[in-house]
């Protein structure tokens, strides 16, 4: 009996790995496709082909438009939080942590084919006026909420001027990220390097305690 029930756990795990594997190849086959083609050019029927599963298992998967943006941008923001872990962000002072979390998305956003599909896929729900900004607006709180927490940690731990809010701080280099971001798909040539020496000195000269 027991042999029984431990070769069903292990069936059931092996279905989940393979659920698990198959998502994350989708996504990664929207991350492909809509820098190379454009958001139009990823379908159900795309993704599917490029990932090497059917269009019908890209539907069980996702289900609506909604669903692939819900698995895009958890899939990015899975990546930027692996980075910072690796970077260990929150051993730093809160400064520290905010520069370096500012110099790891602006270096990001030159190369990361996860970060071009994310703001591909939001400038294309935003010309649309479609209800799938709800989904970015939502990712975007949650960013703000990160970084004002590193601003609060600075003011606690004395890195950080206490007159500065935090939210508002936390909105302006949020916004800072997303307009350089709009910049790059204008502008794929465009050269960050300088123009992120320039943010951080600028954060770091306006947010440091003197």
């Amino acid at each position: 009996m027991r042999r029984g029930h431990a070769a069903a756990a292990k069936g059931r795990r092996t279905q989940a790995d393979r659920r698990e594997q198959s998502g994350k190849s989708l996504v990664r086959a929207v991350v492909e496709i809509v820098p190379e083609r454009g958001v139009g050019a990823a379908t159900f029927e795309a993704i599917g082909a490029r990932a090497g599963y059917s269009r019908s298992l890209v539907t069980q998967r996702f289900g609506s438009k909604q669903g692939l943006i819900d698995a895009v941008i958890e899939y990015a923001a899975a990546s930027f939080e692996h980075l910072q872990s690796t970077r260990k962000v929150d051993q730093l002072s809160g400064l520290e942590g905010l520069l370096l979390l500012l110099d790891v998305y602006l270096t990001e956003l030159s190369t990361s084919s996860e970060l071009r599909t994310y703001f591909m896929l939001l400038a294309s729900a935003v010309a649309e006026v479609s209800e799938l900004r709800a989904a970015f607006a939502a990712e975007h709180e949650r960013v703000k909420g990160r970084l004002a927490g590193l601003v609060a940690k600075g003011q606690a731990d004395g890195s950080i001027r206490r007159e500065i809010d935090a939210d508002s701080a936390a909105l302006m280099i949020g916004s800072l990220q997303l307009g350089l971001s709009v910049q790059l798909l204008v502008d794929p040539t465009t050269n960050l390097d300088p123009i992120s020496r320039v943010a951080l000195d600028t954060v770091r000269l306006s947010f440091a305690a003197r």
